[in-house]
C-alpha cells in the first residue's frame, strides 16, 4: 500500500549537486516502465477537429468551453496541470474554486477563433517550469485570482475591440488588484515508474486570509460510451483515499494525501456525508465521486442522463453540497479528494499526495524523494550547458520545460469518426465531402510532441520536426520516434503526403523533416544508421509527392501553397489564383532545393553504410542543380533589386509578373547550402559528380568542387547573390530587429506595397510588426513582420554551413545596425543568435523583451518565462499562442551551441 506522505517544510528547495551526475536520468531513459506516465493530458481538448459533428465543420462552436465541464469527450481528455499514462487511460488532474466563480475551475479558459480579435487565445496565466525528459520530476505553476472570474468581461471587451486593437488580456480586467491571486505551483518526483509524489504549494499573495477550494482529481478517459457493451471502469474509496480498479493492462492505483500541518493553513468546515452539503473538517479530506459522463440535461434537456454526470463533483462544490450530484455509493469513473484551506495573507501551505500502484510496499519518505530528484534534473541541465551564465541556464532549462510539458496523448482514428461510433447518432453526410475526408487510413494513438497544448492542441508536421532538433539534446530515443513516426503507414498518406494538422492534413507544410533527420542522427552521436535508413525510404515517398505534385508543368519551380507562412504575401497562397494564374514561389522552390540537399546528405551517410546509396546520391545531387538553375535563370531572382521573389505567370500567353515583396519567402532560397564532407571511398558518386559538372558547366554555379582540402560545396546563392541578400537582411530599416529578422521588410511600414495585374490593383502588403489586421487564417497568425524562430533558425543554419565553408572569411557582411562595417559570416552568425537569444534574457534594467509592456504583471512573474508562438518585430514582445515552446524552444539549441556544433560537422 502507498504510504499517505508527509508534507515536506514550505519553501524547501535541492541545493544544486556539486558535480554533474546524469547517469540516473540516462538510466531512467532506458527503462520504457518509467516513460509510462507524464504530462500527456492536454490542456484543450473542446473546440477541436476530433470533437467536432457538426455540418459545418464548426468545430469551436461544435463544442464550446461552456460545454466541456459537463460533456464527455471522445476522443482525449483536458485539465490543470495534469498528468495521465501513456495511453490515457488514467488521468489526474488538479481543479480549483475561490468560492466567487460560477463553476469549477478544471481547464484554462480561452476565446475561440470568432471571439477574439486576433484570433483563438487563451486568457489565464500558466507556466511549465522544469522537467526531466523521464518526468521523473516537474514542476508547473498557475496563478487563480480569488475574485470571481471575469468569464464574461473577457468575451464583451475583446469582441469590442478591433484587429488594430491589442487584445484584451486578464491583467487589464483589473481581477489581480491588490495582488488578490493564489500562486500555485505542482511539483512531480516519481520515486518509481508507477510511484508518483506529487506537492502542491499554494501561496495567497493577497493582503488578507482567504479560502481556496482544491481537489486534486483522478478519472478514467472515457471509452465506453462509443464501444456498446463496455463497462465504465470504478473508482472506489478506501479510508480517505482513492483506489481505481485495473483498466485495460494498467494496474490499479491508489491516490491519497496528506493536510498541511496546523499553522500554515486551515482546513475549514464541518465534514458530512458527500450529499449532505458539508466542506470538510480540519484535518480530513472528503472523497467525491461521478460519472464521467455527459450531463444531457444541463446540455440540452434530455432527461436520459446519468444519475452523476461528469459535471456531478463541481456542482456539489459550488452548491454547497445541496445539488445532490455525487454518487453517496461512493463510487465512479471520476473522483476526487476534496479540501478547503484558509491560509493568512502571504503564507504558503503545501498538499502532499502520492499516486501509485496499489499493493505496492514504497516507505520512502515524499520529502526525499522531491530533494532527490530535483538535484537530479539540476545535475541534468548544468551537464547540457555547463558553461551558460544564471539567467541563460534559466532560459534553457524553461525552454525545456515547456517542450517536455508540451507532449500530448494524441487520439484521432478518421475512419471512425467520419462512420461514426456504434449506437450513436451518425454525423452529418457533408463530413464524408469536408475536412480530413481522404485521410481515412489515419490511426493516431500516441504521445505526441505538441507545438501548444491549448492553442495547437494537435500536431503540425513541421513544428514538430523543429522540436526534435531540441529533444535530440534531451532524449534522443524520443525524438527519433517522433521523427519516424510521422512518415508511418498510419499516419503519412498512402500518395506521400505527410499530415499538415487535423484542421487539414491535405494542407502542405514546408518539407523540413528530412532537414531534422539529419540533425537529430547527428546530436544521437552518429550512432543509428539503421533508424536513418528507415526514415529515409519513407521520405523518398514524401519527396516523390512533392515533385509530382508541387510542379505539374515540370519546371523545377514549386508552388506549395501557403507553406506555413499564411499571410506573408499580398494574397492567400492556399487558395488557386484567378483566371488560371499560376503563382511560382520562391520560398517552394526554396524549400524543394533545401529538401533536395538534405536528402543527398543522408544518401551519402547512408552510402557508408551500403553504397547502393550512392546512386540515390547522385539523383539528388542532379535535381538539386535542376532546381538550382530554374529559380536563378527563370525569373524568381531580381538581379537588380539583389533578391527572390515569388511571380504570377499566365500560361496561355507567358505573361509574367513578379511579386516583389521583400520577405522571408525570398530568404528561404538562401537556406539552400549544404556541404558534401566525407566523399572518400564514394568512387561512383564522385565520378559522376565529375562527369556532370563538365558535361553541365553552368552547374558550377552552384557547386563548388573540393579543392584544396574543403568539401564540395552546394548552394542556390553564390557569393555575389550571398553578399546581395544580406546586405537586405541585415539591414535594420528591412529585416534586421533588435530580436532577429523579421519576416517582412519594414519598408512597407510606411509605404505599402501593391501588386497590379493589367494595371488593376490586385492586392497589398504593410508591415505590421505585431498581431495580423487581416482575416487571413483566422486572423491569429501574423507573418508580415514579426520574428519567427524557425525560419530565423535555418538562415542561421545556412550562414553558419556558409562561414564553415569559408574559414579565411572572405565573404564579409555589412555589420548589423552599423554605417560601413564589415563582419565575417561567423560573427554574423553571432549577433543573430544574440539578438534571438536576448528576447528572453533580463536586460540592463532587468526586464525581458518577451513579455514586452505588460500592464500590472508582477515583478515575480517575471522569472516565469513564456516561449511564443513570434514575437513582435521592432520590441521582441511574445505574440501569438503563449505556450508554443515547440519550435521557439530552438532558443535551447542556440544556448547549448547546436549550430556551431554538430549541425555544422
Amino acid at each position: 500500500m502507498c504510504p499517505v506522505p508527509e508534507p515536506a517544510p514550505a519553501g524547501s528547495t535541492a541545493e544544486a549537486s556539486a558535480e554533474a551526475a546524469p547517469a540516473p536520468e540516462a538510466a531512467r531513459l532506458a527503462d520504457p516502465a518509467w516513460r509510462r506516465w507524464g504530462p500527456f493530458l492536454s490542456e484543450r481538448a473542446w473546440g477541436t477537429v476530433r470533437e467536432d459533428y457538426s455540418p459545418d465543420g464548426e468545430a469551436w462552436r461544435s463544442f464550446p468551453h461552456d460545454h466541456a465541464r459537463s460533456r464527455a469527450y471522445r476522443w482525449s481528455e483536458d485539465g490543470l496541470g495534469g498528468i495521465c499514462d501513456e495511453r490515457q487511460r488514467l488521468c489526474f488532474a488538479f481543479s480549483f474554486w475561490n468560492g466567487a466563480d460560477p463553476f469549477l475551475k478544471e481547464r484554462i479558459f480561452g476565446l475561440n477563433g470568432e471571439q477574439g480579435n486576433h484570433g483563438e487565445d487563451a486568457k489565464e496565466y500558466w507556466w511549465y517550469l522544469d522537467s526531466t525528459p523521464s518526468h521523473s520530476w516537474m514542476r508547473w505553476r498557475y496563478v487563480y485570482p480569488q475574485r470571481a472570474f471575469p468569464y464574461q468581461d473577457l468575451i464583451d471587451a475583446n469582441a469590442r475591440r478591433g484587429r488594430e486593437q491589442p487584445e484584451y488580456e486578464l491583467l487589464d480586467t483589473g481581477v489581480f488588484a491588490e495582488d488578490r491571486y493564489w500562486e500555485i505551483t505542482a511539483d512531480y518526483a516519481k520515486a518509481g515508474p508507477d510511484d508518483l509524489r506529487i506537492r502542491l504549494s499554494i501561496v495567497n499573495r493577497g493582503p488578507e486570509p482567504a479560502s481556496l477550494h482544491v481537489l486534486p482529481t483522478l478519472w478514467f478517459r472515457n471509452r465506453w460510451s462509443w464501444q456498446p457493451g463496455a463497462v465504465a471502469p470504478a473508482i472506489r474509496r478506501d479510508g480517505d483515499a482513492l483506489v481505481t480498479g485495473a483498466e485495460d493492462g494498467l494496474d490499479a492505483y491508489r491516490l491519497s494525501a496528506s493536510l498541511p500541518p496546523v499553522g500554515s493553513a486551515t482546513p475549514t468546515g464541518d465534514r458530512a456525508d458527500p450529499g449532505a452539503g458539508a466542506v470538510t473538517r480540519p484535518g480530513v479530506v472528503t472523497p467525491l465521486f461521478c460519472d464521467n459522463e455527459t450531463n444531457a440535461t444541463a446540455l440540452w434537456g434530455n432527461p436520459e442522463s446519468p444519475a452523476y454526470p461528469k459535471d456531478g463533483i463541481a456542482d456539489h462544490v459550488v452548491s454547497g453540497g445541496a445539488a445532490g450530484t455525487v454518487n453517496p455509493a461512493e463510487r465512479g469513473s471520476k473522483a476526487a479528494l476534496w479540501v478547503t484551506l484558509t491560509i493568512p495573507a502571504g503564507e504558503t501551505a503545501e498538499l502532499a499526495l502520492v499516486l501509485c500502484a496499489e499493493g505496492a510496499e514504497v516507505a520512502t519518505d515524499s520529502s526525499a524523494v522531491w530533494e532527490e530528484r530535483r538535484r537530479e534534473a539540476d545535475d541534468f541541465y548544468r551537464q547540457l550547458a555547463p558553461t551558460a551564465d544564471a539567467d541563460r541556464a534559466r532560459v534553457l532549462r524553461q525552454a525545456c520545460a515547456g517542450m517536455l510539458w508540451s507532449k500530448q496523448f494524441y487520439h484521432y482514428d478518421v475512419g471512425r469518426w467520419l462512420d461514426g461510433d456504434p449506437g450513436q447518432p451518425p454525423p452529418p453526410p457533408e463530413r464524408h465531402q469536408g475536412r480530413n475526408a481522404h485521410w481515412r487510413h489515419l490511426s493516431n494513438h500516441d504521445v505526441i510532441s505538441m507545438p501548444d497544448k491549448w492553442e495547437y492542441p494537435w500536431y503540425a508536421a513541421w513544428d514538430l520536426a523543429f522540436h526534435t532538433i531540441v529533444l535530440a539534446h534531451l532524449d534522443p530515443g524520443f525524438a527519433k520516434e517522433q521523427l519516424r513516426l510521422l512518415t508511418r503507414e498510419w499516419y503519412a498518406h498512402p500518395a506521400g503526403k505527410l499530415p499538415a494538422y487535423e484542421w487539414n492534413f491535405d494542407d502542405v507544410n514546408p518539407p523540413v523533416h528530412a532537414i531534422a533527420a539529419l540533425a537529430v542522427y547527428r546530436r544521437d552521436g552518429s550512432r543509428d544508421p539503421t533508424w536513418l535508413a528507415r526514415i529515409f525510404h519513407k521520405l523518398l515517398l514524401n519527396f516523390s509527392w512533392w515533385a509530382n505534385a508541387k510542379d505539374p508543368e515540370e519546371r523545377n519551380l514549386f508552388g506549395g501553397g501557403f507553406l506555413g507562412m499564411d499571410n506573408v504575401g499580398p494574397f492567400d497562397r492556399s487558395t488557386p489564383l484567378p483566371d488560371g494564374l499560376v503563382l511560382e514561389q520562391a520560398d517552394g522552390t526554396g524549400w524543394m532545393a533545401i529538401y533536395c540537399l538534405s536528402m543527398l546528405e543522408i544518401a551519402l551517410v547512408l552510402a557508408h553504410h551500403d553504397r547502393a546509396y550512392e546512386d540515390v546520391a547522385i539523383t539528388f545531387f542532379e535535381h538539386f542543380t535542376l532546381i538550382a538553375e530554374a529559380i536563378n535563370a527563370h525569373g524568381l531572382w531580381d538581379e537588380t533589386d539583389g533578391f527572390y521573389y515569388d511571380r504570377v505567370r499566365r500560361p496561355a500567353d507567358g505573361t509574367v509578373w513578379p511579386v516583389r515583396v521583400a520577405s522571408m519567402t525570398g530568404l528561404i532560397p538562401l537556406c539552400a547550402v549544404a556541404t558534401a564532407e566525407h566523399t572518400d571511398g564514394l568512387n561512383e558518386f564522385n565520378r559522376r559528380v565529375g562527369d556532370y559538372l563538365r558535361l553541365h558547366p553552368e552547374a558550377r554555379d552552384y557547386v563548388r568542387p573540393a579543392v584544396d582540402g574543403r568539401p564540395m560545396l552546394m548552394a542556390l546563392v553564390g557569393p555575389e547573390k550571398l553578399t546581395a541578400i544580406l546586405s537586405r537582411a541585415l539591414d535594420p530599416d528591412e529585416f534586421l530587429s533588435p530580436h532577429g529578422l523579421r519576416a517582412l521588410s519594414a519598408r512597407y511600414r510606411d509605404r505599402p506595397y501593391a501588386f497590379f495585374i493589367d494595371g488593376e490593383l490586385t492586392a497589398s502588403v504593410d508591415y505590421e510588426p505585431a498581431e495580423s489586421t487581416t482575416p487571413l487564417f483566422g486572423g491569429n497568425s501574423n507573418w508580415r513582420g514579426p520574428v519567427w524562430f524557425p525560419v530565423n533558425y535555418l538562415v542561421l543554419g545556412a550562414l553558419a554551413r556558409f562561414a564553415a565553408a569559408d574559414p579565411a572569411g572572405a565573404v564579409r557582411c555589412p555589420a548589423p545596425g552599423q554605417a560601413g562595417g564589415q563582419l565575417t559570416l561567423a560573427e554574423v552568425v553571432s549577433d543573430l543568435s544574440e539578438r534571438l537569444v536576448s528576447i528572453f534574457c533580463a536586460d540592463a534594467d532587468g526586464q525581458r523583451p518577451v513579455f514586452g509592456a505588460a500592464a500590472g504583471m508582477p515583478a515575480e512573474w517575471q522569472e516565469n518565462l513564456l516561449f511564443h508562438e513570434y514575437f513582435h518585430g521592432d520590441t521582441g514582445a511574445g505574440l501569438g499562442a503563449s505556450h508554443q515552446t515547440g519550435w521557439t524552444g530552438l532558443v535551447a539549441d542556440l544556448i547549448i551551441g547546436g549550430l556551431q556544433g554538430t549541425e555544422t560537422k
